[in-house]
């Protein structure tokens, strides 16, 4: 349902939260979340322009979370790395659909509508 690229990016962020502000290197994350040191330092470059981590320099530098666990939802963090893709044309390319969308790819959209507002209910205190 989400990319691995996500997936990642929330394991990121959620074990950020969990550690009460405190900057964590890439090497740490790395570690704890089982994300690979080199695709996590691509994360988090997005995650830092979307607002979510912020990156400290120096001697006892790193990344935290840029936020209150509770006022971030998960679907802040998927929509930083890999948003849900909506239905918005015939994905079988039936000119005569056009943006009318038929039976089934209606209630598939409408599917993926429900999981991107159950994403965006929850928070990721939640999932602490």
């Amino acid at each position: 349902m989400i990319s691995q690229t996500a997936e990642y990016a929330l394991r990121t962020i959620v074990w950020l939260a969990g550690q009460d502000g405190v900057p964590q290197t890439t090497r740490t994350i790395a570690e704890a979340t089982r994300v690979p040191p080199g695709y996590l330092s691509k994360i988090l470059q997005n995650l830092g322009r979307a607002g979510l981590v912020t990156a400290q320099r120096g001697l006892h530098g790193g990344y935290v979370l840029n936020g209150d666990p509770a006022a971030i939802s998960p679907l802040d963090v998927i929509d930083a790395i890999d948003p849900i893709r909506r239905i918005e044309h015939c994905p079988l390319g039936i000119e005569s659909h056009g943006s009318e969308l038929c039976p089934l790819h209606r209630r598939l959209d409408d599917a993926l509508a429900g999981i991107q507002d159950a994403l965006r209910r929850s928070t990721i205190q939640e999932l602490l």
